[in-house]
């Protein structure tokens, strides 16, 4: 009997064992490999970024770093304070990971501390065996070899923040960046290229015990950029001569972007290696906003490099032709007020030519007055201003060209005539960008084409870099005759620009000054004559420039605007001179540009360029 019931026993565990083994032996088998074997992701390398010559702007150096597995550290504080012991490594440090470790997966590796010198890993290496949890990886850094004359443009990357861990798996390998200003932000998805992988075989508790397979990941696509590094560093120096400045060179023709500056700045690697918290409170404290890219973010009153806009709008309108003179005494009565024009003891009679080389506020009052607010409002936003103009970089404002319906829903209050007045001559409510002056100015040189910026080439599907941009509707005869009162500021002899002429004329350009007030000039301050440069630097007021060259066929312009520097002829003028001569001299509409087009760039790098 107990014999059978044994016999019965084993009968059923052989048949439960013959099922497992030979009916059910690959599922298990199947379960069991998924139980040892985890699969890992590769973070993958960044694409890079060169000028439109192929100059390297943004790249990937090696970097070792020390790396921590939370479940494979009992006592996290404690082997981090260990590690002080072996490396210099702060508490703000320790903290961060400390606190990153609550929030991702134990078996992941947390980046500790990154771009370890040979001394540093060798140490580490050797304490390895007290330093549970801890080891040595190999990854990228990026690293910008012209630091801060690019870092408003290429922008920089940093660690993905708290908020961003849960959006992608990928934000939390270690040592991954995401873009955070500039290009780097812009195109971050494209270039930050997917994620690798790799198979390894754990032990019962997650550790990792030896490699099965990899497979890398894609690596980010690069970029080619319009930029002339060479004269987008002679800008940046150039302005970097004032306490806070910005400027833009464009192509009047295709809308490339051949330097784009401001200062002060800032250096971007600071960013990727880590910002020094005394740095990082000198940069938000400084009142000349080196974080902020000024050419596109910076809104400013244009001053009287709008009454190009004023002129032909009154061109438009049929009130004013190249005859057609105002007499200026000095200032202009409209109603009970008065409004002063800048030369105190006036222009005389002038017309459009001569009021636009003397910068005569008188005439423009005037011609306000005749042709109203929306006139001048539609003009000025037919050449790019008072918008976005699409441009890549996502810091770009829209600035603001202000109208009747634009005060009644922002202060549900109707316009006013001396608002007209005011605005004619670019102050008032009116806000522009150094990037919508240069645009401007552009289009009212390059007989009239709605030509846009680009540092790429392309948006959406449009190749930006043949230009072939709509025509505008404008009298090729207007734009002749604002170009010729432009041509005079610099080379005539009453111009306001005349100490910046260039005397050959190979390379002689043509442009506009402006002087914006940033604050009301009461009648006391204007009788007692107090001089600009004597007010604190705040209360000064904005010099502006626009420019173009060569003048008798403009290819070249530039914006720029010097900060409370005082007037454009005698802060902005010297500078866009300085800068439209070093463009016409490196021509850089002639250097690579069939590279931008076909989306590669010269061959001075040992990889083929992808462009985005």
């Amino acid at each position: 009997m107990v014999s059978a019931l044994q016999m019965s026993v084993l009968a059923v565990l052989g048949g439960r064992l013959a099922w497992l083994q030979l009916v059910n032996g690959r599922r298990y088998k199947m379960l069991s490999d998924k139980n040892r074997i985890n699969v890992k992701m590769i973070s993958p390398s960044r694409g890079g970024i060169f000028d439109r010559n192929g100059i390297a702007l943004a790249v990937n150096t090696q970097n070792f770093r020390v790396l921590l597995v939370p479940e494979q550290a009992k006592d996290i504080a404690g082997v981090l304070t260990s590690l002080q012991r072996v490396i210099v490594l702060n508490d703000a440090q320790i903290e961060r990971v400390i606190k990153r470790a609550k929030r991702v997966a134990k078996f992941i590796p947390i980046e500790v501390k990154d771009k370890l010198s040979w001394e540093e890993v060798s140490k580490i290496e050797v304490n390895l065996p007290d330093l549970p949890g801890l080891s040595i990886g190999v990854g990228d850094v990026r690293s910008y070899p012209y630091g801060g004359a690019t870092a408003h443009v290429v922008g920089y990357v940093g660690q993905p923040s708290e908020a961003d861990l849960g959006e992608d798996p990928l934000f939390t390998l270690p040592g991954f960046r995401l873009g955070k200003t500039g290009f780097e932000k812009r195109y971050d998805r494209q270039m930050r290229g997917s994620a690798g992988t790799k198979q390894v075989e754990v032990n019962v508790i997650g550790r990792e015990v030896r490699e099965l397979n990899s497979q890398p990941g894609a690596e980010g696509k690069s970029a080619a950029l319009s930029i002339d590094i060479e004269l987008q560093k002679f800008v940046q120096e150039k302005i970097a001569t004032q306490k806070s400045a910005t400027a833009v060179v464009m192509d009047a023709h295709t809308g490339a972007v051949y330097a784009m500056a401001s200062h002060p700045g800032f250096d971007p690697n600071l960013f990727t290696h880590g910002m020094p918290a005394d740095v990082w409170e000198g940069l938000l404290a400084n009142p000349g906003h080196p974080l902020t890219n000024k050419a596109i973010a910076g809104q400013y009153p244009p001053a009287s490099t709008f009454k190009m806009m004023t002129a032909l709008a009154g061109l438009r309108a049929g009130k004013i032709n190249r005859n057609r003179t105002v007499y200026c005494p000095g200032h202009y009565e409209y109603g009970t007020d008065r409004f002063h024009c800048w030369k105190s003891s006036g222009h005389g009679a002038v017309n459009l030519e001569e009021a636009l080389s003397q910068s005569c506020d008188t005439y423009f009052y005037e011609l306000s007055t005749e042709i109203g607010i929306e006139a001048i409002a539609k003009t000025a936003r037919d050449f790019g201003l008072g918008r976005t103009l699409d441009f890549e970089l996502r810091e770009e404002r829209p600035g603001l060209v202000p109208d009747k319906a634009w005060k009644m829903g922002r202060f549900a209050e109707r316009w006013q005539p001396g608002e007209t007045i005011v605005a004619s001559i670019g102050q008032g409510y009116l806000q522009t960008t150094p990037l919508q002056l240069a645009v401007m100015t552009a289009r009212l040189v390059n007989g009239g084409y709605a030509v846009k910026p680009w540092i790429t080439g392309y948006v959406g599907d449009q190749n930006l870099t043949q230009g072939k941009w709509p025509k505008m509707s404008v009298s090729a005869k207007h734009l002749a005759l604002i170009k010729s009162g432009m041509d005079m500021v610099v080379n005539s002899k009453t111009g306001t620009a005349k100490g910046s002429k260039i005397e050959d004329p190979a390379y002689a350009f043509g442009g506009k000054t402006g002087t914006a007030q940033v604050r009301r000039i009461t009648k006391a301050e204007r009788a007692a004559g107090d001089r600009n440069e004597d007010l604190p630097w705040k209360q000064r007021h904005h010099g502006l420039f626009v420019g173009y060259a060569p003048y008798n066929n403009p290819r070249y312009v530039c914006a720029v605007v010097v900060e409370h520097g005082g007037g454009g002829s005698a802060s902005a003028a010297p500078l866009a001179k300085d800068i439209l001569l070093e463009t016409q001299k490196r021509a850089p509409a002639k250097n690579a540009i069939q590279g931008i087009v076909d989306g590669k760039v010269a061959q001075r790098t040992n990889k083929q360029q992808t462009k985005i």
